[in-house]
């Protein structure tokens, strides 16, 4: 499933990584200015710090682009792997010989661990503290400075330091994540319920097809928890395009004229345009469009065939077509579910993905037991309002 980043967001973290750069650039140079070259402290300081900087400032083009091209997550990388080694090189030139002058790294290496959390990324802490921690460990065995016990002492200090910020930063993000999803869950389940009052037969009817495609999806093993989520919402709206459909065509208790199924057939296209505009449902589209796409190529609205079809989309058309037959509907009574699951295998190859249906089969069961879950839910609250 693609999932679409929010611009605002992408924008913060464009502006974070400037803003973090401009400092770096003004720190490194600062450092270097006072201690390399007006205030030396040996004569090998300051021997080589120029060659530094210019393929450090050779790299903003390549920044520029990256960003431009909405691929900012690399350049943080790109920046620190080039900064450690370029000056490791310069050091290893600088002091070879001269082991007793080694005073230890740069103001630039303070710098990256310490600010690397506001990137609120764990993997990019770990390459910040264990390049740097590599840096001083090859250096001793180069050089052999007596100092570097000390450079190895201090990145493990603040590394430590930077993984509590960092932890904390992200605890922050999880709270505010968990937050959002709970009232973007709420919204979706209150446009179902508006949805659900036109169409009393199909009450209940997008949370069990949720149910159902999660089991079948999380059955591929080949998506994320987070991945989950989202085709979740998608399930929860695979329908909501239904709410433009007149009700005396929804609820018709007889066969549809070809014109009304034509009209019944646009829900899926005013759906996929519905979440269009909501940048946090744009994983949605391929599935609400497309779960009406038949393997054989005969289904709607575009006619795909096979592997064309979005395969979120083929998952979700399984269980919309499992629960559809099991549910009660204006123009007939709920089949059984062993009716059901006959048709569902015999759809093989023809309405459904072959390989989708042989992991029905091994799901089974634990669709058995959501339906009958439902089904005691929904006769409880019949008797409630007896």
């Amino acid at each position: 499933m693609k999932k679409l980043i929010d611009p605002n967001i992408r924008n913060e973290e464009a502006q974070t990584l400037k803003w973090f750069l401009i400092l770096f650039y003004i720190i490194t140079l600062s450092f270097d200015l006072v201690f390399n070259i007006i205030t030396p402290k040996d004569n090998t300081s300051g021997k080589i710090v120029y060659w530094v900087y210019l393929i450090m400032f050779a790299l903003i083009p390549i920044a520029k682009y990256l960003i431009k091209k909405q691929k900012s997550n690399y350049v943080k990388y790109i920046y620190f792997i080039s900064y450690i080694f370029i000056t490791f090189i310069n050091e290893a030139i600088t002091y070879s010989g001269h082991a007793n002058d080694y005073r230890g790294g740069s103001a630039g290496e303070i710098y990256w661990l310490l600010l690397s959390p506001i990137f609120v990324s764990k993997p990019f802490m770990i390459v910040a503290s264990v390049g740097l921690l590599l840096k001083y460990v090859v250096i001793g065995l180069v050089i052999k400075p007596p100092i570097v016990y000390v450079g190895i002492l201090l990145v493990c200090t603040l590394s430590v330091f930077s993984f509590v910020l960092l932890s904390r930063f992200q605890a922050y993000v999880n709270a505010i994540k968990t937050s959002y999803d709970q009232q973007l869950t709420g919204i979706v389940k209150g446009v179902i319920a508006t949805l659900e009052l036109k169409d009393p037969y199909t009450r209940g009817h997008s949370e069990r097809v949720a149910s159902y495609a999660l089991e079948l999806a999380r059955a591929t093993e080949r998506y994320s928890e987070e991945e989950l989520k989202s085709f979740e919402f998608a399930c929860l709206l695979h329908d909501i395009g239904k709410i433009h459909i007149p009700d005396q065509i929804l609820m018709k208790p007889t066969k549809l004229t070809n014109e009304e199924y034509e009209i019944i057939k646009s829900h899926t296209n005013v759906g996929a345009e519905a979440v269009s505009k909501v940048i946090q449902l744009n994983s949605s589209i391929e599935v609400i469009r497309s779960h009406h796409e038949r393997w054989d190529g005969k289904g709607y609205p575009d006619q795909l065939k096979g592997e064309n079809i979005p395969f979120l989309a083929r998952v979700a058309a399984v269980a919309d077509a499992f629960d559809a037959m099991t549910s009660n509907r204006s123009y007939r009574y709920a089949l059984s579910i062993e009716e059901a699951y006959k048709r569902i295998v015999d759809g093989r190859g023809t309405q459904f993905d072959p390989e989708l249906v042989d992991l029905f089969q091994q799901t089974y069961p634990s669709w058995e037991k959501l339906h009958d879950k439902s089904v005691k839910e929904i006769n409880e609250e019949i008797s409630l309002v007896k």
